[in-house]
């Protein structure tokens, strides 16, 4: 989807009956808390686009960004699914929402990201065919991702590290250019881990059997499955805009936990997910209050030191932490915003 042909002014009046909730005066507590501190530093941001209906705080934070004081926002279009993570360490994106779990090889291998804050749990569901029931039943098994690195490739490395697996005793397949999502439905993997719409849609297609689902099912239902990251060099130069961001994508995140039929209808609107059942199932069996309750670093610990059992990363967690994330945003917004 090209992001310049979404409606401003729907986008705006979305916005404005959302201000109504009774969860939150969303609008008049924002322009509260922006305007008493120092303008952005740039008026013009960059975030990644992708067509993964969980990112939706950040779609909705668009009119919030303007109250902040930005005038332009740009995306990086992927084109693919291909790691958005790559575009903020190369400086081609600024400040997005991304997965958790893709970030902690990059930070392990140096790369200049950062990571601000969790927004938000609940993403992924592991799908298994009649020969999978359990995680411990992947051992020589294939599963299909879609691409090495990526969220699903990371976090199910994490799963079979917990239950005592190594990753190389799964085979993984990327489905040769294939969507692995249909790798996994035509019979050609074993496994598969859902996210964002992918899990509604096999249910819709009858297609396999939930095996372990990260909203209900701990320790996963514990932590984040995508956070904000940055790019460091923009946090460094750009501190009171990145807090501006930050705090557009956390406003939006309280209105997908206030009202998520009003949230579909605008994914259905905005043509980000036209089909309105898959986009309400997605919203509401989301945790976007998470960002609210639980520690970000918790969830880095967690699965730096799985990765690192399995050899996927060589930094300990109080490494990657103290280098790769940054949490004075978040903290200053949490009182802030406080419910």
């Amino acid at each position: 989807m090209d992001a310049s042909n979404i409606s401003a002014s729907r986008r705006r009046d979305f916005l404005g009956h959302a201000s109504m909730l009774a969860a939150a005066g969303l609008l008049g507590l924002y322009r509260r808390s922006a305007g008493a501190e120092p303008p952005p530093e740039t008026t013009r941001i960059r975030l990644v686009h992708a067509p993964f209906i969980c990112l939706a705080p950040q779609y909705l934070a668009e009119e919030f960004l303007r109250l902040e004081g930005f005038t332009d926002w740009d995306y990086f279009q992927l084109g693919s699914r291909s790691l958005g993570i790559e575009a903020l360490a190369s400086g081609k994106a600024d400040i997005s929402m991304w997965d958790t779990h893709s970030s902690i090889p990059m930070l392990d291998a140096g790369k200049p990201i950062v990571v601000l804050a969790g927004v938000h749990g609940g993403c992924y569901q592991l799908f298994g065919n009649d020969r999978v029931h359990a995680v411990r039943d992947l051992r020589g098994k294939t599963a299909a991702i879609h691409y090495v690195g990526g969220g699903d490739h990371v976090l199910l490395s994490s799963m079979l590290a917990h239950v005592g697996m190594n990753p190389q005793e799964v085979n993984w397949t990327t489905g040769e250019g294939r969507n692995a999502m249909d790798t996994f439905a035509d019979g050609k993997a074993d496994a598969f881990l859902a996210f964002s719409q992918e899990p509604a849609e096999l249910r819709a297609r009858q297609i396999g059997h939930v095996i372990l689902n990260t909203a209900t099912d701990r320790p996963w239902s514990d932590y984040f499955c995508c956070m904000v990251l940055a790019n460091r060099d923009f946090v460094q130069r750009h501190p009171v805009a990145t807090k501006r961001v930050l705090r557009s994508i956390l406003k939006a995140a309280d209105i997908c936990a206030a009202d998520p039929g009003r949230v579909a209808r605008f994914l259905v609107d905005m043509h980000y997910e036209t089909r309105y059942p898959i986009g309400f199932e997605v919203i509401k069996g989301l945790q976007f209050t998470r960002w609210r309750e639980a520690d970000p670093e918790d969830t880095l610990r967690f699965h730096a030191l799985r990765l690192r059992e399995a050899g996927m990363v060589k930094s300990t967690p109080q490494k990657l932490i103290a280098q790769g994330t940054d949490w004075r945003f978040l903290n200053e917004l949490k009182r802030e915003l406080k419910a």
